[in-house]
């Protein structure tokens, strides 16, 4: 599994932010602060949190929708020289709402996914996506994109790796959840297996603060792709966290061992 090329260094950052629900001004100017401050640190990538502009503890459908945006406003996160990855309540063209992922450079939107495997209520919201995570040729790499939830699926984070991803970014809003003592959030660690099962590096990116009763664990943190946690945020506050990144070019190392003659059963349940 060794000798895997790598490519020049990439620095990601994931900005931790305290969305306030409602506030899409307020919304809108800190996450334009935290890509202006991850750039001014020299990042290349920039990982935001899901529903980044809305807010997330919806009371209604007529709720998240007076929050919804159509796809082509997140022309607004572009900025030369940086690769933005960040959640937002997408208005669809036929009405139906989204929880989505926008992959914007400075040429624009790149990209747009839509979060297939969705958490508890957000089926009251938010139609399913029914597309693989996209893959976006950068001038960093190879940036695939999925949302939260999605991450627990080792079927879908299998799909981003074999088509050749060497970033995964994350957009999340992870809950908070009691753990043992000294131990990282599960996010964290779901984050590091998949980088390294996946041979790329996996970017979360959480909220943090608290909305309608809802507590987030501030979980975010860059792995890279051979698994080690290259940074965390230190707790459920606002943070910028930061990490250079030597991304590989060959591809997952485990390729060439797969039976898949063997899959079907799995794939079928």
């Amino acid at each position: 599994m060794g000798g895997a090329r790598s490519r020049p260094a990439v620095r990601i950052a994931c900005a931790q932010l305290a969305p306030v629900l409602g506030d899409a001004a307020g919304n809108a100017a800190r996450a334009w602060e935290a890509i202006e401050a991850a750039a001014a640190q020299g990042a290349g990538v920039v990982v935001l949190p899901e529903l980044a502009l809305s807010g997330y503890v919806f009371e209604s459908l007529e709720e998240a929708r007076s929050l919804a945006t159509p796809a082509a406003a997140l022309d607004a996160w572009s900025r030369p020289g940086v690769v933005v990855v960040g959640g937002f309540c997408e208005l669809g063209a036929d009405g139906r709402l989204f929880n989505s992922a926008a992959v914007v450079d400075g040429s624009g939107v790149r990209a747009v996914y839509r979060k297939v495997h969705l958490w508890e209520r957000e089926p009251s919201w938010f139609t399913p996506g029914d597309a693989p995570p996209p893959v976006v040729e950068t001038e960093y790499g190879r940036v695939a994109v999925m949302v939260c939830f999605d991450l627990f699926f080792g079927e879908w984070v299998r799909v981003a790796a074999l088509a050749g991803a060497q970033v995964l970014c994350v957009p999340g809003n992870w809950p908070s959840a009691p753990r043992p003592a000294g131990e990282r959030p599960m996010q964290l660690l779901r984050a590091m297996v998949a980088a390294e099962a996946g041979g790329m590096a996996v970017a979360t990116c959480d909220r943090c603060g608290a909305e309608r009763g809802a507590k987030w664990a501030g979980a975010s943190g860059v792995a890279g792709p051979g698994g080690e946690l290259l940074a965390a945020a230190p707790g459920p506050e606002p943070a910028l966290v930061i990490a250079d990144v030597e991304l590989r070019d060959t591809g997952p190392p485990w390729r060439a061992a797969r039976r898949t003659e063997l899959y079907g059963p799995l794939l079928d349940r």
